[in-house]
């Protein structure tokens, strides 16, 4: 069975480049684009992981991880922040929130996917086809 990922990201260029490159390692991605959007789809898909922007309308990135990580059904799932906050102590804010990763934008879609499994155990690589 592939993996399934929520993205959860309100820019659509960001959106689309996240989803083609997991999308070409055989994951089965589902996308939200907002923070309350999110936690409805993660309750809904229950996805195996979750890719979180940090700067969202209506929720911040924040919010949502916390209250991820609050629902008893949702706080095993692996959480990634993907986000171009960068300043100092945001690393430490989003992993306190309940993130597992932190990855920059601009993401370099050449090692995004190597990035993302270095925080994840091994069972969380792509399936190959067939």
């Amino acid at each position: 069975m592939k993996s399934k990922i929520l993205i959860i990201e309100d820019n659509q260029q960001n959106m689309y480049m996240l989803t083609f490159l997991l999308e070409s390692y055989n994951y089965k991605v589902f996308q939200a684009y907002n923070g309350l959007a999110g936690i409805s789809v993660a309750k809904d898909i229950k996805p195996d992981i979750i890719l979180l922007d940090i700067q969202l309308p209506e929720m911040d990135g924040y919010t949502v991880a916390r209250k991820l990580k609050e629902d008893e059904q949702m706080k095993d799932i692996p959480i990634i922040a993907v986000t171009s906050y960068a300043m100092p102590g945001d690393r430490e804010k989003v992993m306190e929130a309940g993130a597992i990763g932190y990855i920059e934008k601009p993401i370099d879609p050449d090692t995004f996917v190597t990035q993302m499994l270095s925080f994840l155990p091994p069972e969380y690589e792509p399936e190959s086809e067939g």
